[in-house]
């Protein structure tokens, strides 16, 4: 005898994650939200199984059903959420991100990916739920705002955590994020997040877990850089003893015509320094461009550096040290 098909779910929870207080209240018995065809991403949580989708954005959407006034993601879940550039073992509980699971700490969800952070403001009791990593947050500073209709903890408290638990590279780089006014705005997008001014008056306020790195790290955000890797090259030039660069600088020609943007760029010697991700390689039409982009600059006197993912960090093909020669030749006594 052929089982009995389950009862089709209401439109209106179909391809949503809903609390079981929601199924009840459309009419859903007890047995049809233990019916197999439905996912339990997280106590008292349901979702159709086969549109299943552990990527961040959907298993936030999947426990914010059960979030609590002034409950909102955090720490690097809500770096995710903004975007933050982190080392891939942190993204926040992104899908492929595995971890043992912790059954103290909750440190892993029950689909074995990365424990969501979610954070209780102002007194209100410790989140807890399996899969989940709970917080309380008793600064005032801390305000929650929407990101992607999800709430999240406002930008600034988001970097003075990554403190807690970032290199410095990856706190100025996160910083670099925060900050950026992008060349390009996209649509619906208020950029930048935060303000350095801001961060420093967080910064002054802050006596937690991290402070040491992020007083450290704050002198170094600056607005312009736009990606991770730019950071780091930036942060490496500077190491190196070489002058810092003007990040996302206009590049003309002796007649004041538009050749380029730059990444990092010395304009009183006419050197660039750059870093190339794997779309240049791989996007012919990126690559044709990339072509008449440095003939353009060659023209106008420029020398242009690159890095790329293979470049090595140190020794003479380094990119400081090739930049360093280039700003040699243009006249540098560094």
């Amino acid at each position: 005898m052929s089982p009995v098909p389950a009862r089709p779910l209401p439109l209106d929870l179909e391809g949503v994650a809903f609390s079981v207080g929601r199924g009840a209240q459309a009419g859903l018995s007890k047995r049809r939200m233990r019916a197999g065809d439905l996912d339990r991403p997280f106590h008292g949580v349901r979702r159709r199984r086969g549109a299943a989708d552990n990527g961040l954005l959907a298993v936030c959407r999947a426990y914010a059903v059960r979030m609590k006034p002034a409950q909102a993601f955090s720490h690097e879940t809500a770096a995710a959420l903004w975007g933050v550039p982190l080392d891939g073992h942190r993204r926040g509980g992104a899908a492929g991100s595995k971890v043992a699971p912790d059954r103290e700490r909750g440190d892993a969800r029950p689909d074995g990916q990365r424990a969501l952070h979610v954070s209780a403001l102002h007194g209100g009791p410790r989140p807890r739920c399996a899969g989940v990593t709970g917080h309380v947050l008793s600064d005032p500073a801390v305000f929650i705002l929407l990101r992607q209709e999800l709430p999240v903890v406002d930008p600034a408290t988001v970097w003075l955590q990554l403190a807690a638990t970032s290199r410095f590279d990856e706190l100025v780089a996160a910083g670099d994020h925060l900050v950026l006014t992008p060349r390009r705005a996209t649509p619906g997008a208020e950029r930048p997040y935060t303000t350095v001014e801001e961060l420093r008056r967080r910064v002054s306020a802050f006596s937690g877990r991290g402070r040491r790195l992020a007083v450290e790290a704050l002198p170094w955000i600056r607005d312009g850089a736009e990606s991770a890797r730019e950071t780091r090259l930036r942060l490496n030039l500077v190491r190196w003893g070489l002058p810092e660069p003007v990040l996302n600088a206009a590049i003309r020609s002796s007649r004041g015509a538009f050749i380029a943007f730059g990444d990092l760029v010395y304009p009183e010697f006419k050197v660039l320094v750059e870093y190339e991700g794997e779309q240049h390689r791989t996007d012919a039409r990126q690559f044709y461009r990339d072509i008449e982009r440095h003939e353009a600059l060659q023209r106008a006197g420029w020398v242009l550096i690159r890095e790329t993912k293979e470049s090595p960090r140190v020794g003479p093909r380094s990119a400081p040290t090739r930049a360093a020669r280039a700003l040699r030749a243009r006249g540098w006594r560094g």
